[in-house]
C-alpha cells in the first residue's frame, strides 16, 4: 500500500525544536518532490517548506525562513522537517505530501500524489 506517515509532533515549550519525519511506504520518494503544510484550527492550511528533487529544488515560507529546515534521505524513504525556535503561533497539524513537481510558493493540487495523515504540533508554556 502506498501511503506517507508523518511523527516526531507532540508538545514544546516556545523557543524548542522538534524533527518531524514523513516516511513513504509503498514506493520509492527518489523522483517525487514533497511538501510540508500545516493547518491551524480556523486558518486555511498553509504551505510550509518544499524540496525538491535537486539540491536548488527548494522552497520555503517566510513565516519559517532560517527556522525551519526540510531535507530528505532517499536510501530511507523518508523526508524530515527540523523545526527550530518554535513559537505558539507554530501550533498546527502538519501534513506533508509528494508528487511529481517544482517547488514553489503554490503546486497546483492535482499534482499531488500521495498525503499524510497529520502530525499535531503544540507549542506552548
Amino acid at each position: 500500500q502506498e501511503q506517507l506517515v508523518e511523527s516526531g509532533g507532540g508538545l514544546v515549550q516556545p523557543g524548542g525544536s522538534l524533527r518531524l519525519s514523513c516516511t513513504a511506504s509503498g514506493f520509492t520518494i527518489k523522483y517525487h518532490s514533497f511538501y510540508w503544510f500545516r493547518q491551524a484550527p480556523g486558518k486555511e492550511r498553509e504551505g510550509v517548506s518544499c524540496i525538491g528533487t535537486s539540491d536548488d529544488d527548494t522552497f520555503q515560507a517566510d513565516s519559517v525562513k532560517d527556522r525551519f529546515i526540510m531535507s530528505r534521505d532517499n536510501a530511507e524513504n523518508t523526508v524530515y522537517l527540523q523545526m527550530n525556535n518554535l513559537q505558539p503561533v507554530d501550533t498546527a497539524v502538519y501534513y506533508c505530501a509528494a508528487g511529481i513537481f517544482y517547488c514553489a510558493a503554490a503546486v497546483p493540487k492535482e499534482l499531488y500524489d500521495y498525503w499524510g495523515q497529520g502530525t499535531q504540533v503544540t507549542v506552548s508554556s
